[in-house]
């Protein structure tokens, strides 16, 4: 299993040159079972990536291009009525995928993301007054553009505490882009085919094995003092959530199990909390106006918490 999830982690960087971190971070969240937001100005690959992990992966997969007239039921579905039986059908939305690729996610306004909430956090849609599950596994891919570019709106808090983790990509360097063109040079405009390399069967089973990775007690208190120091942080305007120290562990736990280690250990911690938390202390920042970068400020708690 671990092989076959290393390969597709193989086949990410191949597709997306430069993107090896992304890579395993994409991968880190597809074990621990939750949802991904990848930020980044237009251009660099972040739709490409997350089209990839789904195409490798035979389950159901869909894509939401967010804009600006999108309507809750483009997403969750709707029910319509039928003449001939006098009932009404329910018409289900793209959400009711295993991987749902929500491209562009700030293009539409807060009132259109907070359809995504009960999705994303309960594995449920609620329509008409009729709740449906979601199938396992299910798992939010979100794109956006940097803040602050044209025509976006920022995610509330709420929306963005419901990302296990977020990846920030960039350029690459100069080498790797003039290798990027290479390769375009010699595929030409065709686009690749990707055969899947696991099932949705095997991703349950994997996510189960990263779940039961043992945690000790002194592990889980080094996760909560490193929440509550970032709450401190700022004196005290970062109100991290109690979801937020649960993401930590259960990234750790995936990390662990790709390391095929026996427990989690402090170093899966620091490998995985700037990609866990710096989204959910960025919005805070931007509303006090604090020029502090959540990267940075993350790193800083890390370098500072006693290790256990």
């Amino acid at each position: 299993m671990r092989q076959r999830l290393h390969a597709l982690q193989q086949r990410l960087t191949e597709t997306v040159l430069g993107a090896e971190s992304p890579s395993f971070l994409l991968i880190t969240a597809l074990l621990a079972n939750g949802h991904v937001l990848i930020q980044g100005a237009p251009g660099i690959g972040k739709t490409t990536l997350a089209a990839t992990l789904a195409r490798s992966i035979d389950a159901a997969f869909s894509r939401i291009q967010f804009t600006p007239d999108l309507l809750p039921a483009d997403i969750t579905g709707y029910s319509i009525f039928q003449q001939g039986t006098g009932e009404f059908t329910f018409i289900p939305g793209p959400i009711f995928s295993n991987i749902v690729l929500a491209d562009e996610i700030n293009r539409t306004s807060p009132r259109i993301q907070s359809a995504l909430f009960e999705c994303m956090s309960e594995q449920q849609v609620t329509v008409d007054g009729v709740t449906r599950p979601l199938s396992a596994p299910f798992m939010v891919i979100a794109t956006q553009h940097n803040l602050f570019s044209t025509g976006t709106f920022p995610l509330p808090e709420p929306q963005l505490d419901r990302f296990l983790l977020s990846i920030n990509m960039t350029l690459p360097d100069l080498d790797t882009q003039a290798r990027l063109l290479q390769l375009h040079a010699q595929r030409g405009p065709q686009r690749q085919e990707i055969s899947p390399l696991l099932h949705a069967d095997d991703i349950r089973a994997a996510q189960q094995e990263a779940a039961a990775v043992p945690v000790n007690d002194r592990l889980c208190r080094y996760i909560t003092l490193v929440c509550e120091s970032l709450r401190r942080s700022d004196g005290g305007r970062t109100n991290l959530s109690a979801r937020a120290a649960i993401a930590v562990m259960r990234a750790a736990q995936a990390a662990a199990w790709l390391d095929e280690a026996k427990a989690v250990y402090p170093d899966h911690v620091k490998k995985i909390a700037a990609a866990v938390l710096a989204h959910r202390l960025a919005p805070r920042d931007q509303r006090h106006g604090h020029a502090s970068d959540p990267l940075a400020t993350v790193e800083s708690v890390l370098a500072n918490v006693p290790v256990p």
